[in-house]
């Protein structure tokens, strides 16, 4: 009869509703979007009933990063952030996600949009950011931060390669603040979501994963309270779509 490996509860983490060793969660989650790349856009339009584009539309209109500023947009998957913003005006925008199979969709779709000039992409893990300290006046990170391994860091990163005066932005799942809109999304959620992640992309593993990790985030007080204890300050935060989602901006000063 074989033995079940027990690890130190500081060795483990959440990954969705399951707890995994710290180590091997950053690989499950790159398989997760290994997985989901080549659908990726098809699935945010279903899984959101199209909401996200609003989102990131108010997202980038917050971030405001003018031909003077440099960004870099962390987890950037897609690029449906980096690209809002140079289309919006911002003078040079680092594209950077840790999944190879992200960023090459990524970089299709810039050529396809003519959007090369002033894009640069940097795969990268974002707890270990290979850029010099304050290089950029603006980070933002959409929809990634609850896929990260140590929360802390990233935002420690986040701060580290800012200029002072710049700014954080994220936009992220948060906590629904209506209640009764509650049992409609967790319905959506944990039934609907997979079913689609059957029926369009094949996997419906993963999305039950995405729902669960969206489940485990810190809630709007309490990622706040994460940025300050970073370093971040006069940190503020807007719920959307009552509380699904939030933009948190946090300014390093």
């Amino acid at each position: 009869m074989s033995e079940r490996k027990s690890h130190p509860a500081e060795d483990v983490i959440d990954f969705g509703y399951r707890a995994v060793p710290r180590a091997e969660k950053a690989s499950l989650v790159r398989q997760v979007f290994d997985s989901v790349a080549p659908r990726y856009d098809l699935m945010n339009d279903l899984m959101s009933l199209g909401l996200h584009r609003a989102w990131k539309h108010a997202f980038v209109a917050a971030i405001a990063a003018s031909p003077r500023e440099a960004l870099l947009d962390l987890a950037g998957g897609t690029g449906d952030i980096a690209f809002r913003a140079l289309e919006r005006g911002a003078g040079r925008v680092i594209l950077s996600d840790i999944n190879p199979a992200m960023l090459q969709v990524a970089q299709g779709r810039a050529l396809e949009r003519g959007l090369a000039a002033g894009l640069a992409f940097l795969c990268a893990d974002a707890e270990r950011l290979p850029l010099p300290d304050r290089s950029v006046e603006k980070v933002s990170m959409a929809f990634g931060l609850r896929n990260c391994t140590d929360k802390p860091a990233v935002l420690r990163e986040v701060r580290r390669v800012l200029r002072p005066g710049g700014r954080f932005h994220c936009l992220e799942f948060s906590r629904v603040e209506v209640a009764a809109l509650a049992p409609l999304y967790d319905a959506w959620s944990f039934r609907v979501l997979p079913a689609l992640g059957r029926l369009v992309a094949g996997d419906a593993a993963s999305y039950q994963y995405l729902a669960e990790s969206i489940r485990m985030f810190p809630d709007q007080e309490s990622l706040a309270a994460m940025m300050r204890a970073a370093g971040l300050e006069r940190v503020r935060h807007q719920s959307l779509a009552g509380g699904i989602v939030a933009i948190h901006t946090g300014w390093r000063l």
